[in-house]
């Protein structure tokens, strides 16, 4: 039987499939460079698999990597889940303003919105969950939360809605495919399987109704940042927010690849349950919300 991974080495393989590099991962969790490669390299034998490429232009995740990568965060995210849990059963404190958000809005919209109300409220306590855009539709419908954010295109039934702001997807391939340096057609794109989100995230439904009739995925994963990994990793291009790859095409990690006749814009949206008139923190994040999406 397979001796089961330590949860620290699965937390700094997770991370360098964020960061791109086995640096930055060590220096992230405060562990020296040698130490980090020993640790993957034993998470390796221990599975069998080469899970990472390392190169000069630093360590990407193998196709095989991005996968086990995709699992030990769904590991990493139950364990945090559970504990999670515990410290709200040993609290009775209740979040004042409940607030869910698809992943997009949440890893880099939501932070700056909540910090921003925060500083004019700095006792007031927000829970903040993430998830794709069709859950967080559900809980705002079942009073779960008392305001969301969805990337998904669409009517929102049961629901009121505001723009909050506008995203734009990209076409993204690594530095070496064949599309680098060139336009593709919507008919090329539609015919190439691709790396995508799961059902119910915005940015899936998104392409789906951008691209009707395309092809069946190469790959279907759970997160942007898993998508992110199995593209860098070569596994196939991917459609994803802009703010999801700015890093990556800044620093050369991912290209995007212009299409023609394809509009991949989208309207981020605040929702909230239908009929009903928001006051207090909720009416004032969705303020900031939509001011600094004008701006």
């Amino acid at each position: 039987m397979t001796e089961p991974p330590d949860l620290a080495s699965l937390r700094l393989l997770v991370l360098v499939g964020e960061l791109g590099s086995l640096g930055r991962a060590a220096r992230e969790l405060g562990i020296a460079q040698p130490s980090a490669s020993k640790r993957l390299s034993t998470l390796e034998r221990r599975l069998g698999l080469v899970l990472l490429d390392r190169g000069r232009r630093g360590s990407a995740l193998t196709p095989a990597g991005v996968v086990v990568t995709e699992r030990a965060r769904r590991v990493l995210d139950e364990l945090s889940g559970l504990l999670a849990g515990a410290e709200a059963l040993r609290s009775t404190r209740e979040a004042e303003l409940r607030v869910a958000a698809s992943m997009t809005v949440a890893e880099h919209l939501a932070p700056g919105w909540i910090g921003e109300l925060r500083r004019t409220r700095p006792d007031l306590h927000v829970g903040l969950r993430v998830t794709n855009s069709q859950t967080v539709a559900g809980l705002v419908r079942d009073g779960a939360v008392d305001l969301g954010f969805v990337e998904a295109p669409g009517p929102m039934t049961g629901l009121s809605t505001r723009k909050v702001a506008v995203d734009r997807l990209a076409v993204v391939v690594p530095p070496g495919h064949r599309w680098v340096r060139r336009r593709v057609g919507v008919t090329e794109l539609a015919r190439t399987p691709l790396v995508v989100r799961e059902r119910g995230s915005g940015t899936r439904d998104t392409l789906d109704k951008a691209l009707p009739d395309a092809r069946p995925p190469a790959l279907e994963l759970g997160s942007t940042t898993a998508v992110r990994g199995a593209v860098v990793a070569g596994v196939a291009p991917a459609v994803l927010s802009v703010l999801a790859v700015a890093l990556d095409l800044a620093d050369g990690r991912l290209v995007e690849v212009p299409v023609d006749g394809l509009d991949l814009r989208r309207v981020l949206r605040a929702v909230w349950p239908g009929g009903r008139r928001l006051v207090g923190p909720a009416a004032e994040l969705l303020a900031v919300a939509t001011r600094r999406g004008r701006s």
